[in-house]
């Protein structure tokens, strides 16, 4: 067990993930986002916001009729927000927006997306029994239609969720008179002719299967209407209802006019269906393009668990003639090929040329079988629709903003790889030590892909094998760690794991010492991983590259600057968090502590006194029994520790 890591070494927590913060020193003037420039951009249209911090951290979630109107009421001083509303907005630096086809499919988004970022300003009471479903129990020889609170891996058909409970039960009460489908609880056919057929068999809303009296065919096939019903095909029904409901009002039957425009009200807030929960449960990704010209956006939808619980847009500079399929295609073959996780399915609005190619090499990457669909119809097809709208919107509305984030991030990658003499660069690991006097050593590993910070793949290691401050040491064990824990899910075909990619450079905190220590280190388990060392001036700041054994000045004016200060800046910050955290669970400790007889007066004397462990080293006993506090014992008792 010598490679176990510490407690979030393999999968970080959720609150460390989303404080890595500072976007790595994450500038709002740099990327652009003027906030009141930005609410003049949102669309007039049903969706979902997300409010972001100074530490780029989703702090609230939201829905809106009309996300132009409601967004913009937060940042107008004029309005009476609440103490805790306007508390909030003093804390906004800026914000996203997913938008959606209905205010119905907003509330299911907002409720998903509240339970995976759980935002500090979200009253947290939203649960999904609020929301109820249409279950078609299709596992049944004689399948029934009900309604049902959550969804169960019991191989039924489920529809939803939706909003109101009464207009659920109407439209499973209109199913039973169109359809004369059962709805008593029999298990048919074992019970089939054992009890006299019920009150709805004398109605007319059921064709009684307990007797025998429609066959098992004929029942399938009403069953079949009913799906494809409950699928969205409403337009025959609603013409069906309005017709007996004016030939009602025409024969002077009023009731029977009002109970068809109740049921035409019923079916007209169903069929307002939602595309955001998937009864399947699976993982899967929603990807649609937009072009104009020669740039184009990339939208991608996560959906986790039948969830859709977050997106991403990627901007992409394309040539004019190129098709939306080959933007796809890829972007595919680009962005898998450095992500650790891959779903089991990827939706796409049209085929790709080469797709079974692509699936083949996304199957042996996961390690399980991967699938390229193009939904045709349903609420896949309507969610492939969704994503292609936001990629629309995005890219009218926020073009010139991408060009200038990819100008800081893959333009400025492209700027390291040109200093570097490397090809290509798509993910960077950098990495550092933290510790206060030789305590409780950590280091910290964070990610870049394409320039971004990638904080699922971020990683910590509590130093176990170094004593005291010996930063070289520290960092040998950090890399061993990480690289053995890599090989060791690559010969495991473990796709999914934190450690299974490997990165195009390595970016060590420090100059040629910590760059000799990683080289080392990859020689000896064979590895051929460029590393170059970011190198600080005298007053601690970035200075340039130390990359085959030769510094590399930085234009300090230069995005490839930027990005190296940035990602130098999280490194230390994470490591200092950890460390931070591990001092609050074990109280302030010092190496100082575990000489006899000093205790937390002495150790305060020494402290204020000296510099640094080494000064204390370096004193005599003569100088240490002068301090306050301290006699020749005490001076004899730290003399010896260190000597």
């Amino acid at each position: 067990m010598e490679d176990q890591m510490h407690c979030n070494e393999e999968q970080p927590e959720q609150e460390t993930n989303q404080e890595s913060g500072q976007e790595e020193g994450f500038d709002l003037q740099e990327e652009g986002f003027d906030i009141q420039e930005e609410l003049k951009k949102l669309p007039g249209k049903p969706g979902v916001y997300l409010m972001h911090d100074e530490k780029d951290r989703v702090i609230y979630v939201g829905k809106a009729i009309s996300l132009k109107n409601r967004v913009r009421q937060y940042f107008q001083s004029s309005r009476n927000k609440g103490i805790k509303i306007e508390q909030m907005v003093t804390h906004i630096r800026r914000f996203e927006y997913i938008v959606t086809d209905s205010e119905l499919e907003a509330l299911v988004l907002e409720c998903n997306l509240i339970k995976e970022y759980h935002p500090k300003y979200n009253t947290m009471l939203m649960d999904d029994k609020t929301y109820p479903f249409i279950k078609v129990t299709v596992n049944e020889p004689y399948p029934r239609v009900m309604l049902a609170r959550k969804m169960m891996k019991d191989k039924a058909k489920y529809f939803g969720p939706y909003t109101s409970s009464q207009a659920v039960r109407d439209t499973i009460d209109l199913i039973h008179k169109l359809y004369h489908i059962r709805s008593c609880n029999r298990p048919l056919p074992k019970d089939m002719g054992k009890e006299r057929p019920c009150l709805n068999y004398h109605i007319h809303q059921c064709n009684a299967p307990c007797q025998g009296y429609i066959s098992r065919e004929e029942y399938g096939k009403a069953i079949a209407e009913v799906i494809r019903f409950l699928s969205g095909h409403f337009d025959e029904i609603l013409k069906e209802l309005e017709e007996k409901m004016n030939q009602a009002s025409e024969n002077l039957e009023f009731e029977k006019a009002i109970e068809y425009r109740e049921l035409l009200s019923s079916v007209r807030q169903i069929a307002q269906k939602q595309k955001i929960t998937d009864s399947s449960g699976e993982d899967r990704d929603i990807l649609a393009a937009a072009a104009d010209k020669e740039d184009a956006v990339v939208q991608v939808f996560f959906i986790r668990g039948g969830r859709l619980i977050g997106r991403d847009h990627f901007y992409l500079r394309i040539s004019e003639e190129e098709r939306t399929a080959d933007i796809l295609d890829s972007f595919i073959k680009q962005y898998y090929a450095g992500t650790p996780f891959i779903p089991g399915e990827l939706m796409v609005p049209e085929e790709l040329e080469d797709a079974g190619l692509v699936e083949e090499w996304l199957s042996a990457r996961r390690g399980g079988k991967v699938t390229i669909r193009v939904p045709k119809k349903g609420t896949k097809e309507k969610l492939v629709e969704l994503a292609a709208n936001n990629a629309r919107l995005v890219l009218s509305k926020d073009k010139e903003r991408l060009k200038r984030e990819e100008g800081r991030t893959i333009g400025a990658v492209k700027e390291i790889a040109a200093l570097l003499g490397i090809e290509k660069i798509s993910r960077m690991e950098a990495y550092d030590i933290s510790n206060t006097n030789g305590f409780e050593s950590v280091g910290s590993m964070v990610v870049y892909e394409h320039g971004r910070p990638k904080r699922n793949d971020y990683r910590k290691f509590r130093i176990k094998g170094v004593k005291g401050a010996d930063d070289y040491g520290s960092m040998r064990e950090v890399l061993t760690r990480r690289f053995t824990h890599g090989l060791r899910e690559q010969s495991e075909s473990k796709e999914i794991g934190g450690f299974v990619v490997f990165p195009d450079l390595i970016l060590m905190d420090g100059g040629k010492g910590q760059v000799n220590v990683a080289l080392q280190v990859l020689d000896e388990l064979k590895l051929d991983i460029p590393v170059c060392g970011m190198v600080k001036d005298d007053h601690h700041r970035t200075r340039g590259l130390y990359y085959q054994n030769e510094e590399i000045g930085i234009d300090r004016n230069s995005e490839a600057f930027r990005l190296v200060t940035r990602i130098q800046d999280e490194a230390h910050r994470f490591a200092i968090e950890y460390h931070k955290q591990l001092r609050g669970k074990t109280q302030i400790h010092s190496i100082l502590d575990d000489i006899e007889g000093i205790g937390p007066a002495r150790r305060k004397t020494l402290m204020k006194n000296y510099d640094s462990l080494d000064a204390i080293k370096a004193a005599s006993v003569e100088e240490l029994e002068k301090l306050p506090s301290m006699n020749k014992k005490a001076a004899q008792s730290i003399y010896n520790f260190f000597h």
